[in-house]
Order: structure tokens, then sequence, then C-alpha cells
């Protein structure tokens, strides 16, 4: 049976509804070697994000999926003490972000190394928390993958096909996409585990629709962040493009940032419930559609 491994333990589908499928909670988007052993007090992230998460339960929302792979400040104790205080479980991510975030050990792992990494945290848990990361997260440069976030994303493939996990691509260029799924499928990879992150950044049509044919999921993650109308307007036309069943939506919203004073200023995670939802279904949306994207659609992905 697929669960979704959270914070809070395996939900299954009958328990979840709206599943917010990219957003973050903590991010240090310092280099690694520049964040500070101490950068993050977990009460100071506690009570600057877990009103934010509670405010989107009681907004509808039954998972949240945190975005933070390695590189990035990810600390899994603190997601938790987020998602305990709030009441709403998240998504933890495994997984590596691209050049300069790379982290001095996985430059010296050897590709099994990276893999088995990547497995543990999957199966076993992440940094003695016990809680289950729930899929993994990859990234790569516009210009193509350099040689590490090859290796890295190799590995990826590998510890997919090894444990049902998805895997997710930040990247904003289709045709570093494609060759990101060229190398997936070579490692034995179904598309279909394959998501690509931030796809409303790929302005070609023609490559979104690329992507789509290749079998990969799509997410169009910037709902709340300006200009709604054109968001709305490109999700109808994924829509009838026949991209419903492939399409996740979301708004890379939040989140604590630990190099800013007090943690910065965060963005809410409840305009897609409260504004863009109601908004597609006056666009003509059915509920048949609102319930693929926003409940079918990021169990299925997520879910293993």
């Amino acid at each position: 049976m697929a669960v979704l491994h959270t914070t809070l333990g395996p939900r299954r589908a009958e328990e979840l509804g709206l599943v917010l499928p990219h957003e973050h909670l903590l991010v240090d988007f310092r280099p690694p070697d520049a964040q500070p052993v101490d950068a993050v007090r977990a009460d100071a992230v506690v009570v600057r994000m877990a009103p934010l998460l509670r405010e989107a339960g009681e907004a509808g929302v039954t998972a949240l999926v945190e975005c933070t792979p390695h590189g990035l400040g990810r600390r899994a104790d603190v997601l938790a003490a987020v998602s305990r205080a709030a009441g709403v479980p998240v998504v933890v991510a495994t997984g590596v972000y691209r050049e300069p975030w790379v982290p001095g050990w996985v430059h010296a792992a050897s590709d099994a190394e990276v893999e088995a990494f990547l497995v543990g945290e999957l199966t076993e848990g992440v940094d003695g928390t016990g809680v289950v990361a729930g899929f993994i997260k990859v990234s790569a440069g516009d210009d193509g993958l350099t040689p590490v976030e090859e290796r890295v994303l190799r590995a990826a493939a590998r510890a997919a096909v090894r444990t049902g996990a998805l895997v997710g691509s930040h990247t904003v260029d289709g045709r570093v996409v494609l060759a990101q799924l060229d190398v997936v499928v070579e490692e034995g990879l179904s598309p279909d585990r394959f998501l690509s992150i931030h796809t409303q950044l790929i302005t070609d049509a023609g490559l979104r629709q690329a992507v789509v044919d290749r079998g990969a999921w799509i997410e169009y993650d910037h709902v709340g962040q300006g200009d709604d109308g054109a968001a709305l307007d490109l999700v109808l036309d994924s829509l009838a493009a026949g991209h419903g069943r492939q399409l996740l939506v979301s708004h890379d919203a939040g989140w604590f940032d630990p190099a800013e004073p007090g943690g910065g200023s965060q963005r809410p995670f409840t305009t897609l419930p409260t504004a863009f939802l109601p908004a597609l279904a006056a666009a003509g949306a059915g509920e048949e559609a609102l319930a693929q994207l926003t409940r079918h659609n990021p169990f299925a992905a997520f879910a293993r």
C-alpha cells in the first residue's frame, strides 16, 4: 500500500486532502562552508513558522512537502518540531542541491556512497530523528549538468529505483530537464517518477509539452508570488492541453532564513486554498479537476 512519509508518520491517501507539493520552512542559501553550525535555533524557527503552517492547516492543507535538500541548511529535527507544533504533516526531502551548494562530502564520496546515503534517509530515517525522507530533491544549472550534478542525479535515480521515491529537480530550462530525463532513464527510472520543478519558468510551451510527453510530472509553484492571473491562465491552458494528470501546483512559499535578522520575512501557505482554487473554479475548472490537482496528483507523485 502506498503511503506518504511525513514528520507525523505515514499517511494513506484516504487520510489526506489538499497537499501542497512545493514549499519551504527553513532555507539557508549561504554556501555550505559559510553556514555556521549554530545558525539555527529550533525554537526561533518554530515561533515564526508554526503559526504559518497551522494557518495552512486551518485553510484545508492536510500535508506540506518541504523541498529543502542538503546544501541549503536542511534540518529535519527543526522541520519535525515545526510540524508537531502546528499539527500538520510535513514531507522531508533528501537529495543534494546544485553547485555551488554541493557539500564537500559529496565531492569526496564515491557514487555508491552517495546512493547508499540517499537510500538510508529514505528507508531508515534522517539525522537520528526517526523521520523518513519522502522524496529526493536535486538541481542543475541552466547551462547543463556539471559532472558532480550528474553524479548526484545518477545516484538519485538509482536510489529512487530501489525505494520507489520521486526525484524532483529544480531547473528553469526545459532543455536541462530533458537531459536529466535522459540520465535517469539510463539508470532505470521510469519518467513518471521524475518531477520538473518550477516548470512555469520554461517559457517555451513546446519544451513544456516535451516534458509532459516524456511522461514526467510538471509543477507550477508560483501561486501567490505576484501575477496570479498569469498563473491561473497557465494552469487553465495546461488543463486544456491534457496535462491534468501530470500537473502539480504550489506556492514555493515560506521560509525562515537564518542569514536574515529574525529569520527574514515569510510568505503564507494559504493563497492557493483560499484564493487561487476558487478562482480556478470560477474560471470553469470542475470539482474533479481541482481534486486531481490538489489531492490525487500530489499523493500519486510523492507517495511510495
